[in-house]
């Protein structure tokens, strides 16, 4: 049987949690180590108004990983699942459609976000004294994106091909160059945002170029022309399975495009003004991706051992996987709950300097905003799993719970009656009831596969 031959289905789950899960949180972390890099850079040459400009150009970033795990979760899902029943001809076609999608989807992004770029960016929240920093950024970062998104997609599809440490090394190699390219274009050459910029599109460029070579020579099944030539049955799988984790990413976006025109408004009436606000939360926020991106990757960890099995009816295995990236995931957050209490202006200091009052609603967004941060783990974890056994309709409601179902109500209404002090408790509040809900769910979840393994016997 295939799940005989394949060491998905046979190697012991938790050497097969490190060899996959280890890659791939470090190939996660390079991608969020793409924005923080920018940001320390820019935050020292430029101040808090370039951090805010970062901030405010965030949710394309947001979007291109969410073409990116649309096409690349869902492909690389689809491609363990038929893998484990044995249909390699049937994963051959949904690996090459993945690929073909996470190209052509990101020059539409491109052109579309160029096109309409400033009244973009204004829906985004940015004040008038960011919006020419956003705009001299986004302007370049933006013929980066096929680049991202495919060699960010195409990482997932190369690690269900049994290759993680390809996939660590593509992001890796993209992210050694965007540093050493920020560090000669914004401290060199003094280039500002658009050197910044580029640094980052050089770097997404030879990812990208890394996944085409690899795909050349493809390991588990050989990809051919035809495997390329979009098919709507493929396509439209593909993108059921990956929805959740893309309506993830999605989510976010709307999160953080209400959130900055939240902090603008509110910041403006307070003594922070409406700049500051947004800048604290861009590095609040992206220093909490770090934490989230490991998460993730231990997610992204379990996904084929999770697919394959659950496609052979292994269920026990799938569920140690479960178990295994949760635990992980738990003790991760708990460490990043305790820095972000104990060294909140310490972290602020590393994106350059500011006023007193910078600092004190910096403080306050750390220590407030991320309290329950400890609760993370769960909703990514518990979301990834439901996609990865082929049942996305779960996982889009649990990647919704958090950024959308709770978060937006929250914070429109809480600041009606606190001001800018309700936008800080809206986090700890939607943390804590993702949380339980995704714990509800996969009790449940849980259930069904006891049934469906006492049936087998």
């Amino acid at each position: 049987m295939e799940e005989k031959n394949n060491p998905l289905g046979s190697a012991p789950v938790t050497g097969l949690m490190l060899k996959f899960a280890i890659p791939s949180i470090i190939g996660m972390l390079v991608s969020a180590l793409y924005n923080i890099v920018d940001q320390l850079f820019i935050g020292h040459a430029v101040g808090p108004l370039g951090n805010a400009a970062t901030n405010i150009a965030f949710p394309f970033t947001t979007a291109c990983m969410a073409l990116a795990l649309l096409f690349g979760i869902g492909g690389a899902s689809c491609f363990n699942l038929s893998m484990g029943r044995g249909d390699k001809k049937r994963a051959a076609f949904f690996a090459g459609n993945s690929l073909t999608m996470l190209a052509g989807t990101g020059v539409v992004l491109s052109v579309v976000t160029l096109v309409f770029l400033t009244p973009l960016l204004k829906i985004f929240g940015s004040p008038e004294d960011v919006l020419p920093l956003a705009e001299d950024y986004v302007r370049v970062t933006a013929l980066g994106f096929p680049f991202l998104i495919l060699a960010t997609g195409g990482g997932h599809i190369i690690r269900a091909d049994g290759s993680p440490r390809m996939t660590m090394a593509c992001n890796l190699v993209g992210a050694v160059i965007n540093t050493g390219l920020d560090a000669l274009f914004v401290l060199g050459f003094r280039w500002g945002m658009t050197g910044a910029a580029a640094a980052t599109v050089i770097g997404q460029l030879v990812s990208a170029v890394i996944v085409v070579l690899y795909v050349r020579r493809f390991r588990t099944v050989p990809l051919k022309r035809e495997h390329f030539k979009p098919s709507g049955s493929a396509i439209k799988r593909v993108a059921t399975i990956g929805m959740a984790s893309c309506f993830n990413q999605l989510a976010i976006a709307v999160v953080q495009i209400v959130l900055n025109n939240s902090l603008k408004h509110y910041g403006r009436l307070s003594v922070y003004g409406d700049s500051d606000p947004i800048a604290c939360a861009g590095i609040v926020m992206k220093v909490n991706m770090i934490v989230f991106s490991i998460v993730i990757g231990l997610a992204q960890g379990t996904q084929p051992i999770e697919s394959f099995n659950y496609g052979a009816r292994q269920y026990g295995r799938v569920k140690k996987a479960y178990r295994l990236a949760l635990i992980m995931g738990a003790g991760i957050s708990l460490l990043a709950f305790a820095a972000f209490q104990i060294f909140p202006r310490e972290i602020l200091s590393m994106f350059g300097g500011g006023s007193d009052t910078y600092y004190e609603f910096g403080v306050k967004f750390f220590r407030i905003f991320l309290f329950f941060t400890w609760l993370n783990a769960f909703q990514p974890i518990t979301s990834t799993f439901f996609t990865s056994i082929g049942k996305p309709i779960k996982g889009v409601f649990l990647s919704l719970t958090r950024q959308f179902i709770f978060f937006i109500p929250v914070l429109l209404i809480l600041p009606l009656f606190k001001g800018i002090e309700g936008i800080l408790y809206t986090g700890p509040i939607c943390d804590a009831l993702s949380g339980v809900v995704a714990v509800v769910m996969a009790i449940f979840e849980f259930r069904s596969m006891n049934r469906l393994a006492a049936e087998q016997k």
